[in-house]
């Protein structure tokens, strides 16, 4: 059976494929009496929607936003909340060419082994498209955010694009610099030098990826669960299941390792308004797998897209050695459009863990 629900009381379940009749969700558990902008979660969506760019994918899609329960007068009801997404641009006829063939680095022959058939047609299920549905879900995961706790901010940027990187420390950084640009990354110097290897990697034919900056700000102490279902090992699961991401790390990650115990430890101090912080936040917010009320930040790593527009070999489903060539509309760099997803992804997740929390602690509510 497939997996395509996502949270245990704040939960959705995905549905659709890339060139199919559209992408669609159902948001279960949702608390009624919520307000919902729907004109907000369609300018979420148009973050991560193609052809905003001359360096993403030139697939014209408006991916506006239908609902079709759960929702009446701009307020949740408390019953499952349905949205649909129709496609309209798919120009299938440009995977005929790959029906027979597995290409390189993609789902193609693991999802043909499991199911015995595919969907070929952009990958099908398989496809970042689906991701659609995700940012509609967490659109509406920070709407009910905001009611509980009004000052959570939730800002990805793209940091690092291939040897290109960001070299400030996230608190020298104006996240709300990061739309500034079409690669979305705050630091405006960085940012071109980004876009102009992107536009040279497309070119070629070729793809290249990198990594998206996390932060959460404003995030109370105390939300997140022990042992199995740590707020960073849920949060490190959602940015896996993200199409191309290769890697997960927060707080001071793999750099941290590098350190002796008595450099890495975060000090406890008081603050002007005497309450407990941190002089340091290697912990990256969450300590023992609950949030201690610093910044939670965190990194994800994206492969290079795999659908590349130049030949290579590979195998078809005959068990023959062809030659595979990308062809259709795919992004050079799937990183600015992967902001949102991330976004989105963090707000589902913290959605499900208030939620959690309430069962445990009352008084937090």
């Amino acid at each position: 059976m497939a997996s395509n629900s996502f949270g245990k009381i704040f939960r959705i379940t995905t549905f659709g494929e890339s060139h199919g009749t559209g992408i669609g969700l159902i948001v279960d558990g949702c608390p009624s009496g919520i307000n919902i902008n729907v004109n907000a979660i369609q300018t979420d969506l148009n973050r991560r929607r193609p052809g905003q760019s001359t360096i993403t994918t030139q697939r014209k899609e408006k991916d506006e936003i239908k609902v079709l329960s759960g929702i009446f007068e701009n307020k949740t009801l408390g019953t499952p909340i349905a949205l649909i997404i129709y496609n309209k641009d798919h120009k299938s006829e440009d995977y005929t060419h790959i029906k027979n063939i597995f290409r390189p680095s993609h789902a193609d022959y693991t999802y043909d082994v499991k199911y015995n058939i595919r969907d070929y047609r952009g990958g099908g299920r398989s496809s970042a498209r689906e991701t659609l549905a995700r940012v509609a879900g967490g659109s509406i995961a920070k709407m009910f955010i905001k009611q509980i706790y009004k000052n959570i901010k939730v800002n990805a940027f793209v940091s690092r694009v291939a040897n290109i990187k960001i070299n400030k420390n996230i608190h020298e950084l104006d996240l709300s610099k990061i739309d500034d640009n079409i690669i979305r990354c705050p630091d405006q110097n960085i940012s071109q030098l980004m876009i102009e290897l992107i536009k040279k990697i497309k070119k070629t034919g070729d793809t290249v990826g990198g990594s998206i900056t996390c932060v959460i700000e404003n995030c109370p102490p105390g939300i997140g669960d022990p042992v199995f279902d740590k707020l960073h090992a849920n949060l490190g699961k959602a940015m896996l299941t993200i199409n191309a991401v290769h890697a997960f790390e927060y707080g001071s990650g793999f750099d941290g390792t590098y350190l002796k115990g008595s450099e890495h430890n975060d000090i406890f101090i008081l603050n002007k308004e005497k309450n407990i912080t941190t002089k340091t936040n290697n912990s990256g917010g969450i300590q023992g797998g609950i949030t201690n009320g610093e910044n939670i930040y965190f990194n994800v790593g994206f492969k290079p897209v795999a659908t590349i527009i130049k030949s290579q070999k590979s195998i078809d489903n005959n068990n023959n050695v062809v030659d595979c060539i990308g062809k259709g509309r795919h992004d050079p760099c799937v990183l600015p459009r992967a902001v949102p997803i991330v976004e989105s992804m963090t707000y589902l997740v913290l959605a499900d863990h208030i939620l959690l929390n309430k069962t445990v602690n009352i008084k937090n509510f």
